[in-house]
């Protein structure tokens, strides 16, 4: 997997970047004639929705993006299938016998799709993986670089806890087993603490589930004692809320809670870095990610195969498949420091969705208001 810059502070993606010289394309593009017209249907399977982002920020983007991209003709349908894989196989097949012309998919389990992905290609249905690499004969993968994740996370958490050394004992909270980008994220993050801090448990964490990342934050409390943790990875913000709870139930005060990461930008996790609860999150800017989908979906369905191509310069391989064109999108480590050229600045959130009563006092000492 071809690695990518990291951009820690103000370089991040407004939305209209996504649009031409970022992704190497024009709306137009110089490409094939189309072999079909701007009267398509784009399937979006999206995979749980415990994380708020796939309703909120990626399927709205990629509806927009669509409908801007096909003059207004083209639509969208989508199905969420709350983190059950049952629910997500009748979903796709769903989409299938209703012959949509290409579907976007997050998958629940990468693995355990594959069939369905076979059997959306003998039904002549291009399927670009979205978020999360699924096995089987997809035809592109549009995501970001989650290698590059972890590695920020883990990079993030060793600044944090300052001058580093194998006393330092970490608690991993990873992702899902059945999600192959949380293998991505964890592999990352070791790359930046192995061998420089302690891991003294690790978990993985079903369903990215908020409970069980916070059971499980309790057993590690109770086996390495609360004021052992010099600190926490989380791989997500939904599931560094339930560490947060674990630690303030073992009677951990805000104000002294080991540095914790994060990813999504999740509105609280936002507000969490303010109070100074959670150390950082991972920044995605999900408008880049979504309107490349967007046009790479518009792009393979109409026969624009230059186009296509431009969209997916990059390569990666799933158990499956080898050589996989793909677009690999950079993320933004977020803190304290650049709230305002991250999320507010790409229009994720405003400063009145972030600075509420509660978190007033913060926000003025940050000077966001």
């Amino acid at each position: 997997m071809r690695r990518i810059a990291i951009a820690v502070v103000a370089s991040t993606m407004s939305l209209s970047l996504a649009g031409c010289g970022m992704l190497g394309a024009s709306e137009g593009g110089v490409s094939a004639t189309p072999t079909r017209s701007d009267d398509i249907t784009v399937g979006v399977l999206m995979p749980e929705e415990t994380n708020t982002r796939y309703a909120e920020f990626d399927y709205p983007i990629i509806k927009r993006k669509v409908a801007e991209l096909t003059g207004g003709k083209g639509r969208t349908d989508y199905a969420n299938a709350a983190a059950s894989t049952k629910k997500q196989d009748t979903q796709m097949q769903r989409m299938i016998d209703d012959k949509v012309d290409v579907i976007l998919l997050d998958a629940v389990d990468a693995k355990a799709i594959a069939p369905m992905v076979q059997k959306a290609k003998d039904a002549d249905i291009p399927v670009i993986a979205y978020d999360r690499l699924a096995q089987g004969p997809i035809d592109a993968y549009v995501s970001f670089d989650n290698e590059l994740v972890g590695e920020v996370q883990g990079r993030s958490l060793a600044e944090a806890i300052g001058t580093v050394s194998l006393s330092d004992k970490i608690v991993m909270v990873n992702g899902s087993p059945t999600d192959p980008n949380a293998a991505q994220f964890k592999k990352g993050a070791l790359s930046e603490l192995s061998g420089r801090v302690t891991i003294a448990k690790s978990y993985d964490t079903d369903k990215w589930s908020p409970e069980v990342a916070e059971a499980n934050m309790a057993k590690a409390i109770d086996a390495i004692g609360k004021s052992n943790i010099a600190g926490v990875y989380s791989a997500n913000d939904a599931m560094a809320g339930g560490i947060i709870k674990a630690l303030e139930t073992a009677g951990v005060s805000a104000g002294n809670l080991p540095p914790i990461t994060g990813q999504d930008a999740e509105l609280s996790a936002v507000q969490r870095i303010i109070a100074g609860e959670q150390f950082m999150s991972v920044y995605k800017p999900y408008p880049a990610m979504a309107e490349a989908a967007a046009q790479a979906a518009v792009a393979k369905v109409q026969g624009r195969e230059l186009q296509f191509a431009a969209l997916t310069r990059d390569k990666v391989d799933s158990p499956t498949t080898k050589g996989i064109p793909a677009k690999l999108v950079t993320v933004v480590a977020l803190t304290k420091s650049n709230i305002k050229q991250t999320v507010v600045a790409d229009g994720i959130y405003k400063i009145s969705d972030i600075c509420t009563a509660k978190f007033k006092a913060d926000c003025q000492a940050l000077k966001l208001i």
